[in-house]
């Protein structure tokens, strides 16, 4: 049975004059309603646009290109070096291990040990293209 809504109440609220209870399939149309999950007043969204802070933490262009000098420059820390060298010898594990220690974090460690592994792809890459 479909419920067709008379007047509203000083609340909000839609009410019928016989007080039924509607059924739910029935009523897919929304309506200013007090309770359920579209409650509220009908407003549209303001579209704002997405904080400064949002972005903290991002790589830009310029620190990138600045790391990169740095690392053309000053080449790798002894610690990485050692790392290199486990995982050219498949020891993945324990250069994990190894650089845990040394940095203090699991997930940082991860990120420096995979960042060593595409570095020394990168150079075998270049080693196969040079031949």
């Amino acid at each position: 049975m479909a419920v067709q809504y008379l007047f509203q109440d000083g609340r909000g609220r839609c009410m019928t004059p016989s007080n039924d209870v509607a059924e739910t399939a029935d009523m897919a149309i929304r309506y200013p309603m007090a309770v359920g999950l579209n409650k509220g007043h009908p407003v549209t969204k303001n579209v704002t646009a997405p904080k400064h802070s949002r972005r903290r933490g991002r790589l830009t262009k310029h620190s990138k290109f600045v790391r990169d000098m740095i690392r053309e420059v000053c080449g790798f820390a002894p610690y990485e070096r050692r790392a290199m060298e486990l995982l050219k010898v498949s020891k993945d594990k324990r250069a994990l291990k190894f650089i845990k220690k040394r940095i203090g974090t699991h997930i940082r460690a991860k990120r420096k040990r995979e960042e060593l592994s595409n570095v020394l792809a990168a150079m075998r890459k270049a080693a196969a293209k040079k031949d």
